[in-house]
């Protein structure tokens, strides 16, 4: 169940992507393909869905 709604969140994100560039919105582009790569990289398992809150970056 998790992977496929991460698989529909990543098809959903590489729509926008998709979108974004055509308005040659470069940094939403941008933002947008962090969020997909991301999102891959969770349905892999090479990163956690979840960051607890003390191992998050304290400066960001």
């Amino acid at each position: 169940m998790k992977v496929r709604r991460s698989s529909y969140m990543q098809s959903m994100l590489g729509q926008l992507r998709q979108m974004a560039e055509v308005e040659r919105c470069h940094m939403l582009a941008y933002l947008i393909e962090m969020a997909y790569i991301e999102a891959g990289d969770i349905m892999r398992g090479e990163r956690p869905s979840v960051v607890r809150r003390d191992e998050r970056n304290p400066s960001a």
